[in-house]
């Protein structure tokens, strides 16, 4: 008795409410019987399982009297004057001058925003191009700096070459050796260079 009855209350928690009261009706299963006859469906049990009792529910198709129960009559029509539809014309005209108007301002503020967007990329392309200007500039100032100071210091370690080979030529040291120093020419060459 107490294993058909834990059965009983696992089934109650898995049964619909139809089925609940189907068991209470006839508690003990019957093979191939209907139990229960109604209008519009039809229980049918099941052979009966370990853990406890299933139930076949048909449900039968609507029959035509039910039809006719479930049409609703429509509501009666209203006389719709000639003012009501002017108003009505009226109020979509409205609507319709309301939705242009929004649409034309959204395109004056998308082109409005393409414009500033074109225009801070003009002027950021100006700004960097000016900015790559002056660095170009500062760099060529800076190699020529650097050139001229190169060319400078060459001049003077070829006058001071010239100087003592002159000194040295002068001195008596290497009487006619053919020590020949450089000539104007090659001096204005390393001047421009």
């Amino acid at each position: 008795m107490a294993k058909t009855a834990t059965a009983y209350k696992e089934k109650m928690k898995e049964l619909s409410v139809l089925s609940l009261i189907c068991s209470c009706f006839y508690p003990e299963p019957r093979n191939n019987i209907i139990i229960v006859l109604f209008t519009d469906m039809e229980v049918k049990p099941i052979n009966k399982r370990a853990s406890g009792q299933a139930f076949e529910v048909i449900l039968k198709p609507l029959s035509p009297v039910s039809d006719v129960a479930h049409n609703l009559p429509s509501p009666p029509k209203r006389d719709i004057s000639l003012e009501d539809i002017e108003k009505k014309l009226e109020a979509a005209e409205d609507r319709r001058k309301y939705q242009e108007a929004q649409v034309l301002r959204a395109l004056a503020e998308k082109r409005e925003h393409e414009r500033d967007v074109l225009l801070k990329a003009m002027e950021e392309n100006s700004n960097f191009s000016k900015m790559a200007e002056e660095k170009l500039q500062m760099k060529m100032e800076q190699i020529k700096e650097n050139r001229d100071a190169h060319l400078a210091a060459m001049m003077e370690r070829l006058q001071e070459k010239v100087s003592r080979q002159l000194s040295i030529k002068g001195a008596g040291q290497c009487p006619g050796e053919g020590i020949v120093g450089p000539t104007f020419h090659q001096v204005q060459f390393f001047k421009l260079y």
